[in-house]
């Protein structure tokens, strides 16, 4: 022991990824014997007995260690530099975010706060708790005190993953309302509102890595557009202000029906170009498009993540290349083809890679307009390459 703080050693692979600017430290790279209480704050250091910091340790997650100091901090230190750490992440989104009243606050180790996803939606924040260490009562006190005091007017839901938490071996928890006395709210993203649950809807709700993206798209498309994977229609509602006719699907029926909903709240505001809203599995829908020649002059790709893990990865770039390649076919000449990808594993040279051989085969020739990561609000953290997972390629078609 450290004065109050558990020590965990790692060897010489564990070291050197912390050296090397990461964060994290793999289970497997921890020296036994191993004591500290799950989610304590600990002291690192290598098997010279070298200080490497203060981290946060998991006795469950695989991510053993996320360090959260070079440092050394002491129980006592911690809360004031957590208020510390909240302070600044509001502060740089104050910066860098324009035309929005929604965006991520928190994102975990790219804000030096790992394990912790704090978004904003309008006057209701949506904090997620992704470790054992911002699962524990104090720290969980410390954030929703400092995150009072920065956002006095906004409500504060807890989102619950539940598969996070059995990862973790923490006990069930219910998404709840923590503080304030709403839920859900209508938020503004480029001028285009949405209907928000905060108890509801997928990961803490709307896409909000997207927003830029949705505004670049705008900036792009024309005439008649098709939106693949809309959820709760996000490019497509973008879209519709710039194109004539919108095709919007989804395999999702609730998710649609947000949509709709979405749809209504800007119709009277501002002009907007015919929506069709369908419920299909978008695989199929561009093959039986495909087949009755239907084509378009703007279609966007944005499926759910493909490669969960490293292993699929050839599996999931067939998948995108199956998309991409009916998507390019359909498209007119001049027409504009949005692909996305949100799995880490798949490399933004993968992805231009793949597209690259989707074109070929389809006999067309491509011209990249712009090459787009996450919104800013989703800062990538040098070093931590986990922090980068969103690619969005926007680019043309030539006969």
């Amino acid at each position: 022991m450290l004065g109050r703080i558990p020590v965990i050693t790692v060897n010489h692979r564990g070291a050197a990824r912390l050296q090397g600017g990461h964060l994290w430290v793999y289970r497997s790279d921890l020296v036994p014997p191993i004591d500290a209480p799950a989610g304590a704050l600990v002291h690192v250091r290598d098997q010279r007995a070298r200080s490497l910091g203060s981290a946060l340790y998991s006795s469950a997650s695989q991510i053993a260690i996320r360090l959260l100091s070079s440092d050394v901090i002491t129980p006592a230190q911690l809360p004031s530099l957590l208020r510390e750490r909240i302070a600044g992440a509001v502060q740089f989104r104050q910066r860098v975010v324009r035309d929005a009243d929604s965006y991520r606050v928190i994102f975990s180790e790219a804000d030096q706060l790992p394990g912790l996803i704090l978004d904003k939606y309008h006057d209701v924040l949506s904090m997620q708790a992704l470790t054992q260490a911002f699962d524990r009562d104090e720290l969980r006190q410390v954030v929703i005190e400092a995150l009072s005091a920065h956002f006095p007017d906004c409500s504060l839901v807890e989102r619950v993953d539940p598969h996070i938490r059995e990862l973790e071996q923490l006990p069930e928890r219910q998404s709840q309302l923590l503080r304030g006395t709403r839920s859900s709210t209508i938020l503004t993203m480029n001028g285009v509102r949405f209907h928000f649950d905060g108890l509801g809807g997928q990961k803490t709700g709307a896409f909000l890595d997207q927003r830029e993206n949705y505004a670049r798209a705008a900036c792009f498309g024309h005439g008649e557009a098709l939106d693949c994977f809309t959820y709760q229609g996000g490019f497509a509602l973008h879209l519709a202000r710039v194109c004539e006719r919108v095709t919007a699907v989804d395999s999702s029926r609730p998710a649609l029906e947000v949509a709709e909903q979405n749809e209504q709240l800007n119709r009277s505001a501002h002009r907007c170009g015919e929506i069709e809203w369908i419920e299909a599995n978008a695989f199929d829908l561009l093959k039986d498009y495909a087949g009755t020649g239907h084509q378009f002059d703007t279609i966007v790709l944005d499926p759910p993540a493909f490669a969960k893990t490293k292993r699929v990865v050839p599996t999931a770039l067939r998948g995108y290349k199956e998309l991409n390649l009916r998507a390019l076919k359909m498209l007119r000449p001049g027409g504009v083809l949005v692909t996305c990808s949100c799995s880490f594993h798949v490399s933004e040279a993968d992805l231009m890679e793949m597209l690259g051989s989707a074109a070929s085969d389809a006999g067309r020739r491509v011209r990249i307009l712009q090459k787009c990561c996450q919104s800013q609000d989703h800062p990538v953290l040098l070093n931590v390459p986990e922090t980068s997972y969103l690619k969005c390629v926007m680019a043309d078609v030539i006969y």
